[in-house]
């Protein structure tokens, strides 16, 4: 059922909406995706007859069957454990997948140049799997890596978790709808003992979120190339549970309602945004919603760019890598 508060502007329509994220829905409610961005195989190991990978990733499934990329740096530290970075994807919740290169190298990189060991979760999309199932997945991820810090002491964890991770300094980063996802997951990880796990970082990258009244900055940027609004609320109605509006606390963080105690107890917060963005404000009232319930919060919105500007700007991507390397090495 279409969202009651999706408003299109008259010279668009939902159909435009599907050929502009190249999908085109399905009698059963599935979708048929194109491939726009290659997917790539995992790089295990060294082979000595191509370019040697800037970092070393692996395929494994988790026991609930959730699907999951590990990262390491080539050389890894012998003196020191290394940060442990849970990462989700982007993709408005309906594309993509952790295999896909633009996330894969992203992962890469920055496994490489903090360095750090990560773990990408290949979550469900919607509309086949509407949220929360992206956050189950995420939350599975999340527990997965609890099993590899309880097999330490010779219970089968796995060697890259539990050779070169530091389990006491866990971070959940995500970007687009994967900060999104990474903000449930903490406010989720509330609810349980992770112990030894001790996620001391949350870092969100552009974070998809919205909502029914629309920001300065999305009806500033209504038409933009990157995030135009109509084919954003057409998003949204992919994602979200049926009949619920864009109010729902899985998209308008404000509405947690009475909830905000669990707000009070999220871990030191990197949020970044770009004013380019039509985006930008949800991240602005994250901030300060934050802040204003005793979070310590780095805030970082970067002037112009656009939505996804690392995917495609190598000065941008750099620039972000850095930040994100700053901050967890500032996190004690």
């Amino acid at each position: 059922m279409a969202d009651p508060q999706v408003v299109l502007p008259s010279n668009h329509t939902v159909e435009e909406a599907y050929r502009v994220l190249g999908i085109s829905p399905n009698p059963d409610g599935s979708l048929t995706r194109e491939i726009r961005i290659p997917m790539v195989n995992a790089t295990p190991y060294v082979d000595p007859t191509k370019p040697a990978p800037v970092a070393l990733s692996k395929d494994v499934i988790s026991g609930h069957k959730v699907c999951m990329r590990l990262f390491r740096p080539l050389n890894p530290p012998a003196s020191r454990k290394l940060p442990l970075i849970i990462y989700m994807h982007g993709g408005d919740f309906v594309l993509f997948s952790a295999t896909t290169i633009v996330f894969h190298n992203f992962c890469n990189n920055i496994a490489a140049q903090i360095p750090a060991i990560f773990v990408s979760v290949e979550y469900r999309l919607a509309p086949e799997h509407r949220l929360p199932a992206a956050y189950d997945d995420a939350m599975a991820g999340v527990f997965w890596v609890r099993q590899q810090a309880l097999g330490i002491h010779g219970h089968g964890g796995d060697p890259w978790l539990t050779k070169y991770a530091d389990f006491k300094r866990v971070f959940l980063l995500g970007s687009a709808s994967g900060g999104n996802i990474a903000y449930h997951i903490a406010l989720r990880a509330l609810n349980f003992n992770l112990q030894p796990l001790r996620i001391k970082g949350l870092i969100m990258n552009q974070p998809y979120f919205g909502g029914v009244r629309r920001t300065r900055s999305e009806l500033r940027l209504i038409e933009d190339p990157y995030v135009p609004l109509y084919v954003n609320d057409v998003l949204w109605t992919l994602a979200l549970p049926l009949n619920a509006t864009r109010d729902h606390e899985f998209c308008n963080p404000t509405t947690l309602g009475s909830d905000f105690g669990r707000v009070k107890k999220l871990p030191r917060t990197m949020v970044k945004g770009n004013s380019g963005d039509p985006l930008v404000d949800r991240g602005k009232r994250l901030v300060k919603l934050l802040k204003a319930n005793g979070v310590e919060v780095v805030s970082k919105v970067v002037r112009g760019g656009y939505h996804g500007i690392e995917l495609n700007s190598a000065t941008a991507a750099q620039k972000l890598y850095d930040s994100i390397k700053a901050f967890v090495l500032s996190t004690d």
